[in-house]
């Protein structure tokens, strides 16, 4: 159940980027990034109070660190792909997060990434590599890649900070409404210096709106329910259907063309996230006395 709860939160996240191309003109990125970060901030903290139970105190370290991840990855993210282009950005930002999130919970954890999860964790992000490349836009840029790899350490730092949060006994509505409610507030001043011209008209609000409850409100609930029960690693690597669900709205809803490319990245993802969620049972290995019997 957990892994299917991260695989709908994948599928959430992925309806960004078709809201996007279906919204207003005169959006910009850091803009659309920060009002999502505030709307879902907002709604997080509604259902956290409603739903509000005793529980223990808060750690100040993991709570800064789930913060700072939420904050820098959106504008890293944002940057990176204005830097060096929405192919390139993509690949080094979703594919190195769930290798940051293995290399870091080894560190910090001293959890040995699992064969399984290396194995899955390469296809996916082989098959985010050809998704994104599909797109036609592939110009490298020195700051780009880092802005792109701080995106991607940011996202391991806020799922390494969240599981802390979870572990030590938290509700996933309370970790995620302090993530992102103070998370939005370390924003505000990105929103204020982008152009939020958009946001004055019916469809800007709308987007804002969808944004802010469907990709992440109820998405990170999603997600912190599955990582509650998942090593940070693994939710990373999970998370990666959502590059593979954007292509398919993509096709479906704007009529992007597929090729053959894309259908192949698109294999790959769904070959290494398969990895992953399907277990099968290992031989039984008879023992001395069975076999000598």
């Amino acid at each position: 159940m957990a892994r299917v709860q991260v695989l709908l939160a994948a599928l959430c996240f992925a309806t960004t980027g078709t809201a996007q191309a279906l919204g207003p003109g005169g959006t910009d990125p850091v803009g659309v990034g920060a009002s999502r970060i505030l709307v879902g901030g907002i709604l997080l903290a509604v259902v956290a109070l409603l739903t509000r139970t005793a529980g223990p105190r808060w750690d100040r370290g993991p709570v800064l660190a789930a913060v700072a991840g939420v904050a820098v990855y959106q504008l890293a993210f944002f940057a990176a792909v204005a830097d060096t282009g929405v192919a390139v950005g993509t690949i080094v930002a979703l594919g190195s997060a769930p290798t940051l999130a293995g290399l870091f919970e080894w560190i910090l954890d001293r959890r040995r990434p699992d064969p399984r999860w290396t194995i899955a964790t390469a296809l996916a992000c082989a098959g985010v590599a050809l998704l994104a490349l599909a797109g036609g836009d592939a110009s490298v840029s020195l700051p780009g890649i880092v802005m792109a790899i701080v995106a991607g350490a940011s996202y391991a730092v806020y799922t390494l900070a969240a599981k802390r949060l979870l572990n030590a006994g938290h509700a996933p509505e309370a970790v995620m409404a302090v993530a992102f409610g103070l998370g939005a507030v370390a924003l505000l001043p990105a929103l204020a210096l982008s152009t939020p011209g958009w946001l004055l008209h019916a469809d800007g609000i709308a987007l804002a709106l969808f944004l802010g409850i469907v990709p992440t409100a109820l998405a990170y609930v999603l997600f912190a329910r599955g990582l509650r029960r998942l090593t940070a690693s693994e939710t990373a690597t999970l998370t990666l259907a959502e590059p593979l669900t954007a292509g398919a709205l993509g096709a479906v809803v704007l009529a992007e063309p597929l090729t053959a490319m894309s259908v192949a990245g698109a294999g790959l993802v769904l070959a290494g996230l398969l990895s992953l969620a399907i277990r099968l049972p290992l031989p039984a290995v008879a023992s001395p006395e069975r076999a000598a019997a």
